[in-house]
């Protein structure tokens, strides 16, 4: 199984920053594709960011140009600087990670959320 631990979400005022980070731990074969999605109260869950093994990177349009994923392979982290904040930028941030356990089974983990909030 693979685990997933956040940290450093927390409150900040508009056009502040915070830095998220995710750890992933178990026992698993690759780590392909990592990533953080947000869900606000009465809002689906949508991708925010999202990074693979080689560095390649997505982002949602609200968040291009604000936010930066980044990726240690090594620490089997992932990160996301987030500058430049709103208050719709408020919402509890969940950690993603999609790879394989061994050759046969892949696997879908997510973290248990951690909670940014933005104050105007």
């Amino acid at each position: 199984q693979v685990q997933l631990v956040e940290s450093g979400g927390g409150l900040v005022q508009y056009g502040g920053s915070l830095t998220l980070s995710c750890q992933a731990s178990g026992t698993f074969f690759t780590i392909n594709g990592m990533g953080w999605y947000r869900q606000a109260p009465g809002k689906e869950r949508e991708l925010v960011a999202s990074v693979t093994s080689g560095g390649s990177t997505d982002y949602a349009d609200a968040v291009k140009g604000r936010f930066t994923i980044s990726r240690d392979n090594a620490m089997n982290t992932v990160y996301l600087q987030m500058n430049r904040l709103k208050p719709e930028d408020t919402a509890v941030y969940y950690c993603n990670a999609k790879g394989y356990l061994n050759y046969i089974n892949p696997y879908d983990s997510w973290g248990q959320g951690t909670q940014v909030t933005v104050s105007s």
